[in-house]
């Protein structure tokens, strides 16, 4: 389904796991509003989550909100967290480990990010000024979910 038109949205959260809540309704809002599907609404909902639970669980301490933006662009939907004030970590770089072994043998941690990868078309990273962007692309009609 291609959007007509550029939209965007965006939310500024507190850097607390109970600002989920908010989130989802915030990413509700915009599939409903450009009638997405159920499989990206899915997968916007699960990388949003994941990014975001990362940031507050490796920045503990860090009073900057994190901003997300939504934006609807023809045959695509990009999304952009921000956070501030924050050591770099290039997820584009990360490796998961031990992805082939059961789940009982696997370490904890990088699960999360290979779904945001696996359910997103595209996963970008910029850091300047001690200022992190994660950018993701959601390709509309594209059956990777």
């Amino acid at each position: 389904m291609a959007i007509r038109q550029k939209s965007r949205m965006e939310i500024v959260c507190k850097r607390e796991l109970g600002s989920i809540e908010n989130i989802f309704a915030f990413i509700n809002t915009f599939v409903l509003e450009h009638h997405l599907s159920e499989a990206t609404s899915y997968a916007l909902g699960l990388a949003i989550e994941e990014i975001y639970v990362n940031m507050v669980r490796y920045n503990l301490g860090n009073p900057n909100d994190i901003m997300i933006q939504l934006r609807a662009d023809q045959d695509k939907v990009v999304v952009t967290l921000t956070d501030s004030d924050v050591e770099p970590f290039d997820i584009t770089k990360f490796t998961p480990k031990s992805l082939d072994r059961p789940l009982a043998e696997r370490e904890p941690g990088g699960l999360g990010i290979h779904l945001v990868r696996a359910f997103m078309d595209e996963v970008d990273y910029e850091y300047e000024n001690r200022q992190s962007r994660i950018t993701l692309t959601k390709y509309l009609g594209k059956a990777n979910v």
